[in-house]
């Protein structure tokens, strides 16, 4: 094994070329990156086996509470009462969705578009709503 064999080019500067600009480092880094052959195949397999709920359907006796309750938090509407509702909520990507829970101060109920308005702006469909509680 010969350890001199480069004595004669080491000491020399590092050539530069007249026509071609310095790469930053930042580039000169970026052309090791990692190769993904099956890039968004992890995204597919996350949602594949993301959990959604099938939407319930409410009984007769419900839906006549539900009403009931959104009519009393109608008549205390200018108190902007305090409200628990619990409603479904339809998944963009695939069939069913999620039971979400909000507590917050029921700003409007609007009959013509059957939504209940939150005082944060959050709209809720009526239809959508399956539990209701008011304070």
């Amino acid at each position: 094994m010969n350890l001199n064999r480069y004595d004669d080019i080491i000491h020399l500067p590092h050539p530069v070329s007249p026509s071609r600009p310095h790469m930053p480092q930042i580039d000169r880094a970026a052309q090791f990156a990692p190769f993904s052959a099956l890039s968004g195949f992890a995204a597919a397999i996350e949602e594949a086996a993301r959990q959604t709920e099938a939407k319930r359907e409410l009984s007769e006796d419900a839906k006549d509470s539900l009403d009931e309750a959104l009519r009393m938090i109608q008549a205390r509407i200018d108190a902007r009462p305090k409200a628990a509702i619990t409603y479904f909520q339809p998944d963009p990507g695939k069939s069913g969705g999620a039971y979400i829970t909000v507590t917050g101060r029921v700003k409007k109920i609007d009959a013509y578009g059957r939504a209940v308005v939150m005082q944060d702006g959050r709209t809720i469909p009526m239809e959508e709503i399956v539990g209701l509680e008011s304070r």
